[in-house]
């Protein structure tokens, strides 16, 4: 028994643009509004993640199980080779909870304010199991993150971080590029 969709029902759902290459979707997983998505090729997304928002995956991207993205009418965007444990949020729109406004998508939206801010986050970023993303931050190329980590501001590249909220505890090895490229010419992958 397949538990990733094929490309021909990847197809069918309708996104927004699929790269023909690798792409694995579990069939545990809650997609809405597919259109407004587009994924690279090298994709792999586990079990019981939630695909929410205007969502641009790039090449080599693994999402591990439980991993949540509340995009609504926001963007987010995912570079190549980057990864996400399990877990993990990214959020794009939320309410604002300071008590001057009612929240809840059940409730008018003239009664609420909502914060829209696109996230972004870099090549080669890896984000540790139960880390949140919030609103508006863009994640520099190469950074790490530890479990359970709260990114609430944009971060400089090649940094590992951690904490809620996160901080730079040192910078990142940049080998991995290196890798890369010996990866890439090694059967010339695209």
């Amino acid at each position: 028994m397949n538990n990733f969709y094929t490309f021909e029902e990847l197809q069918e759902m309708g996104f927004g643009h699929l790269g023909g290459t690798d792409i694995l979707i579990s069939k545990k997983c809650s997609i809405f509004r597919p259109e407004n998505m587009s994924l690279g090729n090298h994709v792999r997304i586990d079990d019981f993640c939630l695909l929410s928002g205007h969502l641009t995956i790039g090449n080599y991207i693994h999402i591990a199980a439980y991993t949540a993205f509340f995009g609504g009418q926001s963007k987010i965007i995912m570079d190549d080779f980057s990864g996400l444990a399990y877990r993990s949020t990214i959020i794009a729109e939320t309410d604002d909870y300071s008590g001057n406004f009612l929240t809840n998508p059940e409730i008018d939206v003239k009664y609420r304010s909502i914060s829209r801010e696109p996230v972004y986050i870099g090549r080669h970023v890896v984000l540790g199991a139960g880390s949140v993303v919030l609103p508006g931050v863009t994640i520099g190329e190469g950074c790490s993150f530890g479990a359970m980590s709260l990114v609430n501001k944009n971060t400089e590249p090649w940094g590992v971080y951690v904490g809620a909220p996160c901080r730079r505890i040192k910078d990142r090895s940049k080998k991995l590029l290196g890798l890369e490229k010996e990866f890439l010419a090694d059967g010339e992958r695209q």
